[in-house]
């Protein structure tokens, strides 16, 4: 018999999440039926979306996400004892998974990673590194010597829009809330930075793009994509991967961009990545190519503990993070 712990929602988001929003608590984990397999936690993520999403659920509920975990007893042959998987049950140190279940976000066993760490499975060779792949490929179509501009480019998502973007041959600007954050920006090879908290946007970004931008990779929504939006060239493509900035907060209220989008001609396309499902491997594979030929690098904030869930998550929203938020059990 296992005992698993599990952060729970125990009290409603009201701006800032704050650790009266948690709880932890402990449960027996049932015996495993035919079809499923049991898995430990050893790495688990925390993301913007938990927030937003998590509104949705009533309180007392397991707080969503996802883990790369071990699989420890199994009655299904696609998870083998010992292997390696990553699935979307929430912050939990043990669970149980019947793969016939999920609709969407199914779980799966982790590539070969080599020398890698395994939390890579929970960010970059993950659902991160397939956002960034799928919703900046996808959606904005980059062409080579266009200008890109990624807001929260330090982020797990932005991070790796900004470098998949230079492979593709353009020039990039990332947007981000430090100096610190920035400088690493341009050690990952960004042409340019703005912090928006030192900075004027708008000024900058003219210096910086002043014939205009091409494709914007919106992580923030806000001013700042207000900002980026009017310095946009005719047919720009917007992809919108996130709002995060008014996911804590009351409604930020922007001009009516209607003007710019129909005097210029923008696209803007929102998405979630498990539109491209079956495609999942394709994205994987590609990232773990260009992270072993030294193409795209990558940087994790790692948090030691479970029982430290909350800090990391309330830290990344707040912006603490370089790169993927990443909790150790």
């Amino acid at each position: 018999m296992h005992i698993a712990k599990k952060w729970i929602y125990a009290k409603p988001f009201v701006d800032e999440p704050t650790l009266d929003n948690f709880q932890l608590v402990e449960e027996t984990v049932p015996e495993l039926q035919d079809g499923e397999f049991m898995i430990r936690a050893m790495y688990l993520s925390v993301d913007p979306y938990m927030r937003i999403y998590t509104l949705s659920f009533p309180t007392g509920t397991t707080m969503i996400g996802g883990q790369v975990g071990q699989v420890i007893e199994s009655k299904n042959d696609a998870f083998p004892v010992g292997s390696y998987a990553f699935a979307q049950v929430g912050w939990r140190t043990i669970s149980v998974c019947d793969p016939s279940k999920f609709e969407t976000r199914k779980p799966y066993v982790l590539p070969d990673l080599g020398d890698l760490p395994l939390s890579l499975g929970a960010g970059a060779l993950g659902t991160v590194g397939n956002t960034a792949y799928f919703g900046f490929l996808e959606i904005c179509k980059p062409k080579a010597n266009e200008v890109v501009v990624v807001s929260g480019a330090a982020g797990a998502v932005g991070s790796l829009v900004g470098q998949i973007a230079k492979l593709k041959g353009c020039r990039v600007i990332g947007i981000a809330g430090t100096n610190e954050k920035c400088q690493w920006l341009k050690d990952v090879g960004f042409d340019g930075t703005i912090n928006y908290r030192e900075e004027n946007i708008e000024a900058v970004l003219k210096q910086l793009a002043p014939d205009g931008v091409d494709c914007y990779f919106d992580n923030v929504g806000g001013h700042i994509s207000e900002t980026i939006k009017a310095q946009m060239k005719a047919f720009g493509r917007i992809s919108v991967c996130g709002t995060i900035s008014m996911y804590s907060s009351q409604p930020v209220k922007v001009v009516d961009p209607q003007r710019d989008f129909v005097w210029k001609q923008l696209m803007q396309e929102g998405f979630s990545v498990h539109r491209w499902t079956d495609r999942w491997f394709e994205g994987i594979t590609q990232i773990l190519a260009w992270i072993k030929e030294g193409k795209l690098k990558y940087r994790e904030t790692i948090t030691e503990g479970f029982e430290n869930m909350p800090i990391a998550f309330i830290d990344m929203m707040k912006g603490g993070n370089v790169g993927k938020a990443i909790v150790k059990v």
